[in-house]
């Protein structure tokens, strides 16, 4: 056997029993967040553990994406610095007051009425 698939049969295991933690933990946290907060708050009906991984789910694919660490945000920000790299400074400075204008910071408003 190569030190390679050792490593990797001592680590896959290891592996393992750290997700499966994880996850338990996670769900327990959330259970027991839950049913402090909750039901004394609004009166609503305590969680069990898989419902509250069901909700830690939930939750990771609504608000925190698949894991993919690719967001559109991340995309268009490095467009807008590309863009950004092959202007003028004058160029800049015209695009940064429309958007001062655009969005309601600055007088740029006034400068579009004048055009």
């Amino acid at each position: 056997m190569s030190a390679r698939w050792k490593r990797l049969t001592v680590f896959a295991p290891l592996a393992i029993v750290g997700m499966v933690l994880f996850v338990f933990i996670g769900g327990e946290v959330v259970k027991q967040l839950w049913n402090w907060l909750l039901p004394p708050l609004f009166g609503w009906r305590e969680l069990t553990f898989w419902q509250a991984l069901g909700m830690l789910a939930l939750c990771r694919i609504l608000f925190g994406g698949l894991g993919l660490h690719s967001s559109g945000r991340s995309t268009a920000r490095r467009r807008m610095e590309e863009r950004f790299a092959h202007m003028t400074p004058e160029e800049r400075e015209r695009v940064r007051q429309s958007w001062r204008g655009r969005f309601g910071f600055g007088p740029a408003t006034d400068q579009r009425k004048e055009s």
